[in-house]
């Protein structure tokens, strides 16, 4: 037996979840199962478990885009029990059975090792949203933005991926523009990351003009809509903008101005089906780039009964940073 949040639709499409004791026959049958420590709260598992948002798509459904554990059987010859393993995307939460459960059955390729400098805790304090957050930072390294590049903006930067975006890239000498609609509540945390400017998101979530100041020598956007219209408006000539969430909307009301009179590049970033080696890049980097008590400063941990509330505060922007979910609480 196995212990989970589970969520249900019935026939006339209403939905329901329920922590649920369920038998281990009822998991996939994958080459590896992993008993899971921990979990963490993102804002697609948000969007699953309290909105009507079509994230889920078989049911019944166990939430959970992240899961960090120990593999306890595996037919795969790359992966033996007592291996600390890690597994974001691959479409958990969504098409497969997620991280909210205490045991997991999965493919061996979806397996990252767990880095020798995280335990399993820390591990899940990063997370899919650190995890995106560092793929963004590669992109803009990769761009050749680098610390003497000039600001560098982080949108929705007191969310999960936000700050892990100004943690890093405060650590790595540049100079962090964090934005935010809570920078009354949450700008002494913002500037404790690293961020070395705060400004209001109504500075950027309004309707964009088609070229705007140039400020910014890169961005890392979690927000989408307006927010990257502007965002890209105002970066400089040869600059470069990650893109990787839509909190404020999936469309992008801008203009090609930008691109043709700047030569800036939209960089988009995909967090779920990345390769293995560029998921032990991004993990590797971080264990040597991201500081642990920063780290510790932006989480806070939970049990499965406390994910419904959690989700719901997420969608309300009313997260800050990292959630953790102790699945065996």
């Amino acid at each position: 037996m196995f212990r989970a949040l589970l969520l249900s639709q019935d026939d006339d499409g209403n939905r329901s979840h329920a922590i649920a004791e369920l038998d281990d026959a009822e998991l996939a049958d994958r080459p590896v199962t992993v008993h899971v420590d921990y979990s963490t709260l993102n804002y697609k598992d948000g969007l699953a478990i309290v909105s009507g948002a079509p994230v889920v798509r078989n049911w019944p459904m166990v939430p959970g885009v992240d899961l960090a554990g120990t593999v306890a059987r595996s037919d795969d010859p790359a992966w033996s029990p007592g291996d600390g393993v890690i597994v974001n995307g691959w479409d958990l939460g969504e098409s497969h059975w997620g991280g909210m459960a205490t045991k997991a059955a999965v493919d061996g390729g979806w397996l990252t090792p767990l880095p020798d400098a995280y335990s399993t805790h820390q591990a899940m304090a990063v997370g899919t949203a650190g995890y995106t957050a560092m793929l963004c930072v590669l992109a803009l390294e990769e761009h050749g933005i680098g610390p003497d590049s000039g600001p560098v903006v982080v949108t929705g930067a007191a969310g999960g991926v936000g700050s892990v975006a100004v943690a890093v890239l405060a650590e790595l000498g540049y100079e962090v523009v964090a934005s935010s609609g809570r920078i009354d509540t949450e700008g002494q945390y913002l500037r404790h990351l690293g961020a070395a400017e705060l400004i209001h998101r109504d500075e950027l979530c309004g309707p964009a003009r088609p070229l705007g100041k140039a400020r910014f020598a890169g961005g890392v956007d979690t927000v989408g809509s307006h927010t990257l219209a502007n965002v890209v408006a105002q970066t400089q000539p040869h600059g470069c903008v990650a893109a990787c969430g839509l909190a404020q909307g999936m469309d992008l009301p801008g203009s090609v101005a930008p691109f043709i009179l700047r030569a800036v590049t939209l960089a988009g970033i995909n967090c779920v089906y990345e390769p293995a080696d560029r998921r032990a890049q991004a993990w590797n980097r971080l264990a040597r780039g991201l500081d642990t008590a920063k780290l510790e400063a932006m989480t806070s941990t939970i049990g499965l009964s406390d994910v419904p509330a959690a989700a719901a505060d997420i969608l309300a922007g009313a997260i800050r940073g990292r959630v953790v979910i102790d699945v065996n609480r």
